[in-house]
């Protein structure tokens, strides 16, 4: 496939185009790089009700130091920022040559997409959360994940062993960077595609339910896991479940293996406004148009993370946070969701305060604890501020 033009980058290195520099564009335009499924927008799409604020001037304090709203967006590689507060689209800012129409890479806002489906299907009666894993998909009692419940894996505390290490050469991520299809070669023996990802995880770390431990592996296992039970491909039925009955404006796209899977657990592009009308239908306890998309008993289970799981190095951000149904909590026992992705991605959700901020951004790092308490303690500021 041909690099895409770009004067800032004429030849993107296939092997390194979801990183920095060159994310600065392909985040934007990872159709150009990578093989997607359309998930199809609304037919008709939830229009906003606007109400603009200038929030440039909030100040807000990180570790001491004194910053501000416009400081931060300034400073932090953002690419799109918007607020909506009490049903109104108040901040709507675009840099780096993005719009209202371009899609961007979420990283991992893609898990609480497919946790959210998830979530749906179940209150439908489709599947049940509380059953073994291997219920429905008895492949997998060849694997680690023998004897681990869904409800498990959805709060990723099984016991499987995984290696998520962003940039060391033999991790799984490396691997499934070749096995969802965003990397080209490899080594011998590593798997062709995520199914033969999945299937190759033998070894244990330790009980299952033992503790919170982040894997992405654990999603697309839960993408393996929609398919199966709903007879569907991921994409149509994020679009039929989720994407169109919420009112999305544009078609989104997830990256797919060479299979044709969707990578659940990072794969998904969306557009800014509409990542803010996902946050918002959480916000409104799962209703859109008036119509109950989200079961009330799915975002009651949602908030009920258990902290205790929550530990080491996860509390340098969330000192007293949990991890539920592939959300983030802020802090255990208050009602803030969190959908969180390396290099920068952010949707902030508190529906008590009727407050979603979504933040999109490209930076150099996969991970950095201070910029991430950085963009937390900024929203919060704007939050505070708008009442």
């Amino acid at each position: 496939m041909a690099a895409p033009f770009d004067p800032r980058f004429p030849a993107i290195p296939h092997a390194d185009w979801d990183r920095a520099p060159w994310n600065r564009y392909t985040f934007q335009h990872v159709r150009e790089q990578v093989p997607t499924a359309q998930v199809r927008r609304s037919e008709a799409p939830l229009a906003w009700r606007r109400s603009p604020q200038d929030v440039s001037a909030i100040g807000f304090e990180i570790d001491g130091q004194r910053s501000s709203i416009a400081d931060f967006l300034a400073s932090s590689y953002t690419d799109g920022f918007c607020v909506v507060h009490r049903g109104a689209l108040v901040v709507e800012h675009y840099d780096n040559g993005m719009n209202a129409h371009s899609i961007h890479l979420l990283q991992s806002v893609s898990k609480s997409v497919t946790g959210t489906v998830l979530g749906i299907l179940a209150g439908r009666g489709m599947l049940d959360v509380d059953a073994l894993l291997t219920h429905y998909l008895p492949e997998l009692e060849a694997t680690a994940y023998r004897g681990a419940t869904v409800q498990q894996v959805l709060d990723m505390t099984s016991g499987v062993f995984w290696d998520e290490d962003y940039t060391a050469p033999d991790s799984h991520c490396a691997q499934m960077d070749i096995a969802a299809g965003w990397k080209r070669g490899g080594k011998p023996g590593w798997p062709a595609c995520m199914w033969e990802q999945v299937l190759g995880l033998k070894d244990s770390r330790g009980p299952h339910g033992r503790d919170f431990s982040y894997r992405s592996i654990e999603t697309d296992v839960l993408g393996f896991l929609l398919e199966r039970a709903s007879g569907t491909r991921l994409p149509e039925l994020v679009s039929r479940e989720l994407w169109a009955p919420m009112g999305a404006a544009e078609d989104a796209c997830f990256t797919v293996d060479p299979s044709g899977f969707a990578c659940a657990n990072g794969g998904f592009n969306a557009a800014l406004c509409d990542l803010a009308r996902f946050g918002w239908l959480w916000a409104s306890g799962g209703v859109a148009r008036g119509r109950a998309l989200v079961p009330e008993e799915w975002i009651r289970r949602t908030y009920g993370g258990d902290p205790e799981l929550f530990k080491g190095a996860y509390r340098e951000v969330l000192p007293r946070g949990a991890y539920r149904n592939q959300f983030w909590l802020e802090e255990a026992g208050r009602h803030v969701l969190l959908a969180r992705g390396v290099f920068g991605q952010l949707v902030y959700i508190d529906p008590d305060a009727q407050f979603v901020a979504v933040k999109l951004s490209t930076w150099p790092e996969f991970v950095n604890p201070q910029r991430t308490r950085t963009a937390l303690a900024a929203v919060r500021a704007i939050r505070d501020a708008l009442g």
